[in-house]
C-alpha cells in the first residue's frame, strides 16, 4: 500500500517529490518509514510533529551521492570534516544532508543538527535529534534475516516508546559493536554521547 504524504503541507510535498526523483526506491521507502516513525515518537514525547516528519523524510537526502561527489560537495561548500569522515566517506551524507536542507528548504538549526547527528550521534543531541536518530534505526521497514538482530531491533522499538535515552544508548552500543566487528574507525562522537548517556543514567539511580 502506498504511503500518503500530507497534501496540505507544501514543504513536505516538495521534499517528497525531490526524493522520488533522486533516491532509489529502497532508500525512498526507508525515508517514508523514518518519517512515520519520527511522527509516532514525536507524539509520544510531545515535540513538533511537523518538524519531525520533515526531518524524518529528508534525513537521507545526501545518502546516495558517490564518495567522489560527497568529497567534492564538502569541498565546494566549505563543510568541515574530520579524519574519521575522511576514512569513512559515507558518514558525510549526514553533514551534506543538513547543508542541503538548510540551503534548499530553509531548515532551522535544530532540524539541521538532527540530520547532522543521525549517523554517529553527538553529545549535544537534544530530544528532537535523539528521536530522529532512533527513528532511523527502528522504522518498520527495517527487517533482518538474522534472528538475533531482529530481537535486538524489537528491544529498541519497545524501549523507544517509553525511554528514548535508553533506546539511543542501546543503539549506540550496537553500532559500536558492529563497527568493531567490521574493523572500522569508531567516530569519537559515538563515544562521547555514549559516555554522557551512561553518566546521566547513573546519576538518576
Amino acid at each position: 500500500m502506498e504511503r500518503k504524504i500530507d497534501i496540505n503541507n507544501e514543504l513536505l510535498n516538495k521534499i517528497n517529490n525531490d526524493l522520488r526523483k533522486t533516491l532509489s526506491e529502497r532508500r525512498y521507502k526507508h525515508s517514508l518509514g523514518v518519517m512515520e516513525k519520527a511522527e509516532e515518537l514525536a507524539r509520544i514525547y510531545n515535540i513538533d510533529i511537523n518538524k519531525a516528519k520533515l526531518v524524518g523524510l529528508a534525513h537521507d537526502i545526501g545518502k546516495e551521492l558517490s564518495d567522489e561527489q560527497m568529497l567534492e560537495y564538502v569541498k565546494e561548500n566549505n563543510i568541515e570534516i574530520d579524519n574519521v569522515e575522511r576514512e569513512n566517506v559515507g558518514l558525510l551524507h549526514a553533514k551534506i544532508g543538513a547543508y542541503i536542507c538548510k540551503s534548499k528548504y530553509n531548515f532551522s538549526i535544530d532540524m539541521q543538527d538532527a540530520i547532522k547527528f543521525h549517523t554517529v550521534g553527538n553529545e549535544n543531541m537534544d530530544l528532537f535529534a535523539k528521536i530522529i536518530y532512533v527513528a532511523d534505526k527502528i522504522e518498520e521497514g527495517r527487517i533482518y534475516k538474522d534472528e538475533e538482530k531482529m530481537k535486538e531491533l524489537q528491544t529498541v522499538r519497545e524501549l523507544a516508546n517509553h525511554d528514548i535515552d535508553e533506546a539511543l544508548l542501546y543503539e549506540i552500543d550496537s553500532s559500536i559493536k558492529y563497527t568493531i566487528q567490521k574493523q572500522k574507525l569508531i567516530h569519537p562522537n559515538s563515544i562521547l554521547i555514549r559516555n554522557k548517556l551512561l553518566k546521566e543514567r547513573r546519576t538518576l539511580r
